[in-house]
């Protein structure tokens, strides 16, 4: 049985070191199409490093393909099919939301053109475009960096701990949210130390 093809992301043996530090030791599984599968562990586990090994942000050993493209031979392809939500949300605080979409969509050169309304509306973001990040809510910034993650509509989703700054509201909107793309075909890996979150997203569960 050829299950190759629904295969978005296969990683196989990573492991990765930080000096005399092994932050992910020889982790290997895959991820198919349409399925969210979940990271969990404590902090300092090794899941975000993974999820930055996915991306092909730092070097690493073992191999990870995504969609059948290595990440370490063509980067830039690999990464086109992924839209990244970090922990750690780095905007321009004083540019508005419509002038940060834009910025961004520049530089993942999104065609000139993209309509951009039905994603924004789907994120409730519409009525929020002309504000300034800084007057953004917690639960509106995600909701943002969701937005940029989807900008050029990629098949896959990486999230970094997709609540972790979240209340109790903002967060149960979030996974109802990241349920809805995952149920629109979207293929999604992220890390988590909730084990709530991870029951309510995930079809399984990698324990780091």
């Amino acid at each position: 049985r050829d299950t190759t093809m629904s295969e978005m992301i296969t990683a196989t043996n990573i492991s990765k070191r930080f000096g005399g530090l092994t932050a992910v030791d020889d982790l290997s599984f895959n991820v198919n199409s349409g399925e969210a599968v979940a990271l969990w562990g404590a902090n300092g586990a090794g899941k975000t490093t993974a999820l930055r090994c996915l991306l092909g942000l730092l070097p690493f050993e073992g191999s990870v393909s995504i969609s059948g493209i290595n990440v370490q031979k063509q980067g830039k392809a690999a990464r086109k099919l992924m839209g990244f939500v970090p922990q750690e949300l780095n905007f321009h605080d004083d540019m508005t939301v419509a002038e940060t979409i834009t910025f961004y969509a520049r530089l993942k050169k999104v065609p000139t053109g993209y309509d951009f309304m039905p994603s924004l509306d789907r994120l409730e973001l519409t009525p929020h475009i002309y504000k300034p990040v800084h007057d953004l809510s917690g639960g509106l910034k995600q909701r943002l960096a969701l937005a940029l993650a989807l900008l050029a509509d990629p098949p896959i989703l990486i999230l970094d701990e997709p609540t972790a700054n979240l209340d109790i509201r903002a967060r149960e909107d979030f996974l109802l949210l990241l349920h809805e793309l995952k149920v629109g075909g979207k293929t999604l890996a992220f890390s988590s130390h909730r084990l709530e979150e991870v029951t309510a997203l995930a079809d399984r569960v990698l324990l780091m």
